[in-house]
Parts: structure tokens; C-alpha cells; sequence
């Protein structure tokens, strides 16, 4: 299968030429740890509030349920902050404005810690939500200005591992925390995280003027890009897939495979390692060919999630699968926020943000079409086969859909 790559940039293999300066860090991999830190306690805060929903809800006197709603409301925070809060900061300073964006992480944090109803834990999340999109843009590119253009996509990736690692790490770690100390202990914890990452970036990672010319305008006009709205369509729908199976993993775990519920978090682990070794993976693919790095992943990935439906039941196959689906996750986000970053022009930090808040649709989506198939009475493996068409959809979109942009480009050309 070919992907056709943009003619105006052959090369889609290797990272792309992202219009950065080259700043060398004193000490690269202290700077790229400092900004996988912020990562890390995204990660923590995105994650752990779904083990911690019972915890939640009896603390503020409601449903797990309605109180299942502040997962949602972070989420809306991630779609609405990464284009608002890139375009407002894109004349900043990149290190103070990634600095700023992990201590604002950390304050909605402390304000849901100290929230003790539903409203303001809701308005906590949201706020918590905003940076995450932004965070990850700014840090991307920041890591992309560092090493030489053949290695941007492992810098940016190393970016993404903390992501990754706080799934196995930090997510674990916190719910401890908030089911032994009480769920607003584990909140305290990752505004110290954040805390930490940004002194961290301050000590490591080297001052990086941003663009004086830019505009809200003109970074928001990275919308108006062809190839912009299909990696970002791809990628809604797409990594929806992923989301439509690991929702229920739980129920798959209980239910399907006849374990019990103490051997959930061992899945959970079998798929926060495979996101480790596909952030790993992702980032050499993307320094290989970012279109066709995310052609194979979807493909991968719904190839992966037709396996579960007759294989859910085997407990080792399953935890296999758990660890392939979130090492596949990986690699299709990473090359989808390279592809973005590469075809927004002079406004890359708003796709690398972009990149965030299309995922976190992709995320409401697949649990959406899921709980549809549930309440149809098709069981608890019937959302990774939805999942597997999400992800058929997605790279028919991302391909064909790209095809057809270059198409009428070279129309006009001629």
C-alpha cells in the first residue's frame, strides 16, 4: 500500500523539517526527562480519576455514574485548550510558556482536591484539562529544536514517554494514594509532580524565543490546511478504535475471560508496558516514514482488536492483546502528531496540540459506539469490534482522503 506522500515535502520518511532553530541543551537527555516529566503528571491526572470514581463519587454524594461525568469534562477541557491556549501563547517564550503550562496543570489539580461538590470538581477537571494539548504542543516542538531533523521524531517521542510511563508508574502509584489516604490525596500528589516538572524545566531545558510574528489568526489558519483536517479526522475517528476496547477491559477481564477483579490492574499494566515500547517503537518509525507509520498502526491495531473477540476469553491471549493495543496506541498517536506538526506550516505547535484534543474525541467516541453495542445486548466484546471498524474508517480517511487533497492540489497547479 502506498501513502502517496505530500509533494511539496517528499520526504514524510524521516521527521519532518519542523522550522526550528536548533538550540543545544547542556544536557540533552536531562532536558527531554524535564519535559517527559510534564507528560508524566498529564498522564497521572488523565488517568487515575477513572480508578478512582467510587472514591469520588461517595466524596462528593453522588453516583459513580454522574460523577463519571468529570472524566468527560477534562477531556472537553484537552479539545477546547489546545487551539485556545496555543494561538494566545504562540509569541511566548516556548520554555516559560511550557513552564506555565504545567504549573496551571497543577493548580486545577489543587482545585480539585479541595472541591467538595459536583459542580466545582467538574469545573476542576475542565480547568485541568486545559493545558494538556498545549503542554504536549509546546514540549514537542521544543524537543524537536534540539536534536538534529533525523532524530526529531525520537525527541518528541521521548516527550510522549512520560505519558506513557505514567500509565504503569504514576497512575498505579496516585490511586494507591487516593484509596488509602483519601481520593483528594492522590490530586496533592500530582500538583507536586507538576511542580517538580517545572523547576525541572527551568533548570534543563534551554531558553527558546518563540515567533514575535505570530498571531492568533495565523495559527488558527493551520485549520484551513487539507491534510491538517484529515489527520485530524484520521485521528478522531481512528484512535477511537482503541478506546471502543479498552473502556471495558475490566468487564472483558471479569466477564469474558472469568477472572476476577483483583486481576484487572495486572491487564492495565500488560497495557501501560506495551505504550512504553510503543512510544519507543513510534518514535524510530517516525524518524522512518511518518504516512506509512500510521497506515501499518491502524491497520495493526484493527487487525488486533478482530482478535478479541474470539480470543477475550483465553486470560494470556487477552493480556497480550491489552499489551499490543496499547503499544499500536502509541505508535499511531506519536506519527499522527508528527504528520500534524509537519503539514501546519508555521503554526507546527498548534498541530502538535491539535494532535491532543482529536484524540480525547477519538477516546468519548469509542466508548460512546461501545456502551451502544453493550446496551444492545452484544456483550462485552462486541466494542473491540467496533473498535476494529473505527479503525478501518480511520486510515480509509487518512489515505484516501489524502489522496484526494493532492489530487485537487496538483489541479490547481496545472
Amino acid at each position: 500500500m502506498t501513502t502517496d506522500h505530500a509533494p511539496e515535502r517528499p520526504a514524510d520518511r524521516a521527521a519532518p523539517d519542523l522550522g526550528t532553530a536548533a538550540v543545544r541543551p547542556a544536557h540533552l537527555g536531562l532536558a527531554l526527562l524535564s519535559l517527559a516529566m510534564g507528560g508524566f503528571a498529564i498522564g497521572t491526572t488523565e488517568f487515575m480519576s477513572m480508578g478512582l470514581l467510587p472514591d469520588i463519587a461517595r466524596g462528593i454524594g453522588e453516583s459513580v455514574p454522574t460523577t463519571g461525568h468529570v472524566i468527560t469534562a477534562y477531556a472537553f477541557g484537552v479539545v477546547v485548550g489546545a487551539p485556545l491556549l496555543v494561538s494566545l501563547g504562540a509569541r511566548l517564550p516556548r520554555r516559560g510558556l511550557a513552564v506555565a503550562l504545567v504549573l496551571a496543570l497543577g493548580i486545577g489539580n489543587a482545585m480539585t482536591a479541595v472541591a467538595s461538590t459536583y459542580g466545582p470538581v467538574m469545573l476542576a477537571r475542565f480547568v485541568a484539562g486545559l493545558p494538556h494539548g498545549a503542554y504536549f504542543g509546546v514540549a514537542s516542538l521544543i524537543a524537536a529544536s534540539m536534536v538534529p531533523p533525523q532524530h526529531r521524531g525520537r525527541a518528541i517521542s521521548s516527550v510522549m514517554l512520560g505519558l506513557s510511563v505514567a500509565t504503569v508508574a504514576g497512575v498505579p502509584a496516585s490511586t494507591w494514594f487516593g484509596q488509602n489516604l483519601g481520593w483528594r490525596s492522590a490530586y496533592w500528589v500530582v500538583l507536586a509532580i507538576a511542580a517538580l516538572a517545572a523547576l525541572m524545566i527551568l533548570a534543563f531545558v534551554p531558553a527558546t524565543p518563540g515567533n514575535p510574528e505570530a498571531t492568533v489568526r495565523q495559527e488558527l489558519s493551520a485549520l484551513r490546511r487539507p491534510q491538517v483536517v484529515v489527520a485530524l479526522l484520521a485521528g478522531m475517528v481512528g484512535f477511537g478504535g482503541l478506546f471502543a476496547m479498552y473502556t471495558y477491559i475490566a468487564k472483558l477481564v471479569t466477564d469474558e475471560a472469568g477472572l476476577g477483579a483483583g486481576a484487572v490492574p495486572l491487564f492495565l499494566l500488560a497495557f501501560g508496558i506495551g505504550s512504553v515500547g510503543g512510544t519507543w517503537l513510534a518514535g524510530r518509525m517516525a524518524d522512518w516514514d511518518v504516512a506509512r507509520s500510521i497506515v501499518l498502526g491502524f491497520v495493526a491495531t484493527a487487525v488486533t482488536l478482530v482478535l478479541v473477540v474470539p480470543l477475550a476469553g483465553v486470560p494470556v491471549a487477552l493480556a497480550v492483546l491489552s499489551f499490543a493495543i496499547g503499544g499500536l496506541g502509541s505508535v499511531v498517536a506519536i506519527n499522527l502528531q508528527v504528520r500534524l506538526m509537519h503539514q501546519a506550516g508555521d503554526a507546527e505547535m498548534l498541530g502538535a496540540a491539535l494532535n491532543h484534543s482529536a484524540l480525547n474525541v477519538g477516546n468519548g467516541l469509542g466508548a460512546w459506539f461501545g456502551s451502544i453495542v453493550i446496551a444492545a445486548g452484544y456483550g462485552y466484546r462486541a466494542p473491540s469490534l467496533v473498535g476494529a471498524g473505527l479503525a478501518v474508517v480511520g486510515v480509509l480517511i487518512f489515505v484516501v482522503g489524502g489522496r484526494v487533497v493532492r489530487a485537487r492540489q496538483a489541479d490547481v497547479t496545472t
